[in-house]
């Protein structure tokens, strides 16, 4: 068990850093959520799907490495896929390298949600985010956020 004297505490100015980032992602990702859902009908989660999908050889991605490349569990992604599937903007398929697995499929509908929400996605990052940091800020921010992934997702990017 951990001792309190080898708990790394966060100094005044460190933890009104953390508030800040905590409070500003959520209202971020809350924004671009709701503009999202207000003008397309899909979830920032659905949004990040379709783009993984759009960006795949044949829009197609094995269940399991789709649910890893947005960082959600298994469950969480076969949910939503079925939400998808319902509105025709997916569907589900036998894996085309060893057909046992199942893929995400992103239908030409699909396709064309995309297209359409990908205007007001780019934009709100534009005008939430980029718009309010300059070069400097923004690649700290990308060293940053790098360097928390590799640490706790184990990947490069």
């Amino acid at each position: 068990m951990e001792k309190a004297t080898d708990t790394p505490w966060l100094d005044a100015e460190q933890q009104r850093i953390w508030r800040v980032f905590l409070g500003g992602t959520t209202v971020l990702m809350d924004r671009l959520d709701r503009d999202l859902r207000t003008q397309h009908g899909i979830s920032m989660p659905e949004y990040e799907i379709l783009v993984r999908l759009s960006e795949a050889p044949g829009r197609a991605i094995r269940m399991a490495e789709l649910a890893d490349a947005v960082s959600h569990s298994r469950s969480r992604v076969t949910h939503t896929i079925a939400r998808l599937e319902r509105e025709g903007i997916v569907m589900r398929g036998q894996c085309s390298d060893d057909g046992r697995g199942v893929s995400a499929v992103l239908t030409d509908h699909g396709f064309s949600v995309l297209e359409s929400a990908a205007h007001t996605h780019v934009t709100g990052v534009h005008d939430y985010l980029i718009a309010n940091a300059d070069a400097d800020e923004l690649q700290a921010l990308g060293h940053i956020m790098t360097r928390v992934m590799q640490t706790l997702h184990g990947k490069n990017f």
